[in-house]
């Protein structure tokens, strides 16, 4: 009985620290904030970085909010090169834990981006627009459109 008594103890001990070591790794994970166009202007008053990762087409289509920067993730064809992208954020980031808010057409886009950057890279201080730029444009906020864009990055 008695050396049943201490395999249930170690099976608890370790089940705990298992527990606890699981639970810790998805604490230290940032998560991804929605929010709507009103919050987004008060993060931006603030000094949020605002992107916008939808494809030129796009940019020239809706127009873009003012004083966002324009940085494509996925082209045409639904590819991306997530390193080299991340590369290109981090030059227009002021500091590392700038606040960054994602943009695309109707939020799909933006929040499978924001998941990358908060739960694989562990990124903190990471938003989107819900529903994207048609939300935007619903609730009558302003758009800037350059018709003008050669480059789709960083522009």
């Amino acid at each position: 009985m008695n050396m049943q008594l201490n395999a249930l103890k170690s099976f608890l001990v370790s089940g705990f620290f298992s527990t606890l070591l699981l639970t810790s790794n998805y604490l230290l994970a940032d998560e991804l904030k929605n929010l709507g166009p009103e919050q987004i202007e008060a993060l931006q008053k603030n000094g949020a970085l605002i992107i916008d990762i939808r494809t030129i087409k796009e940019w020239q289509t809706t127009g873009t909010i003012p004083n966002s920067k324009k940085l494509q993730f996925f082209d045409a064809q639904g590819k991306f090169n997530a390193e080299e992208w991340v590369k290109e954020l981090n030059q227009v980031k002021s500091s590392p834990d700038q606040p960054v808010v994602l943009v695309c057409r109707s939020g799909n886009r933006s929040s499978m981006v924001g998941n990358f950057l908060t739960q694989k890279l562990g990124m903190k201080n990471i938003y989107h627009l819900q529903n994207g730029i048609t939300s935007w444009i619903k609730s009558g906020k302003k758009t800037i459109k350059d018709q003008q864009i050669t480059n789709p990055s960083l522009k």
